[in-house]
């Protein structure tokens, strides 16, 4: 039996154990189970999960994108650029990180760009994000990072930072953060929402609820919005392709 996992801190909003025990269960795919496995200290349980012969693969959600890194025992150059993880492939007793989110969120955010697309505000300055900067760097987006703390050293704005101008010309807003995540789903990022108008595109990595306040509000006011469930599917599938290679 090979067990596949996901590693984080909370997991009761998780898709991830449903996506693939339905994906075993359509494609039968035997011998294969996938768990969710909450983790409260990684420097005392990490050790205890690479003494399981079964563990095959794990993904890596919040708060432990980076912390996972000192883990591991090889990374691969996108990792190594970003400085965040959230795929582990274990074989031979080696744990190598891959990061499967740049896949998914360029996969999955792409289509609904339009040419007038140039700038975005990215919510967020965790392991996510970090993937959703280096494909706004691959496609040649220019880009700001928002923080509820300014940090002008590592050019981010905070959320008071925002003004009408700077919101009419970042056209892109992108939430990496989970503000908004059920259960907490009245919640939602501190933003001048009534300057939201129909050029502007809102993509919320959150999946659960499939509509946060935060795409709601966008919505309304005529803007694209986007989901994290298709990037969430997009980097499950690349996890798994990566885990039997």
């Amino acid at each position: 039996m090979k067990i596949y996992g996901l590693i984080g801190r909370s997991l009761g909003h998780s898709f991830s154990e449903k996506y693939f025990a339905e994906k075993f269960k359509k494609e039968n795919i035997r011998d294969c189970q996938y768990r969710n496995l909450e983790l409260k200290d990684l420097g005392n349980e990490i050790p205890e999960l690479k003494k399981k012969p079964d563990l095959a693969g794990l993904n890596v959600t919040i708060p432990y994108k980076t912390e996972i890194l000192s883990f591991l025992d090889e990374i691969s150059a996108e990792v190594s650029e970003i400085n965040a993880c959230n795929c582990i492939k274990i074989k031979d007793e080696k744990w190598k990180g891959y990061n499967t989110d740049i896949i998914g969120f360029e996969k999955s955010f792409v289509p609904y760009l339009k040419p007038f697309h140039k700038k975005a505000l990215v919510l967020g300055t965790g392991g996510a994000s970090k993937a959703v900067v280096f494909v706004l760097k691959r496609l040649g987006i220019d880009f700001l990072k928002v923080s509820r703390n300014k940090n002008e050293s590592a050019s981010i704005i905070s959320y008071e930072d925002i003004s009408a101008a700077l919101f009419k010309e970042f056209q892109i807003v992108i939430n990496t953060t989970p503000v908004g995540t059920f259960p907490n789903v009245d919640e939602m990022p501190p933003l001048p929402y009534e300057l939201i108008n129909s050029q502007h595109y809102f993509f919320d990595l959150i999946y659960n609820p499939s509509k946060t306040q935060f795409l709601s509000l966008a919505e309304k006011k005529g803007a694209v919005i986007e989901n994290g469930s298709k990037m969430l599917a997009l980097q499950a599938e690349e996890s798994w392709k990566i885990w039997n290679s």
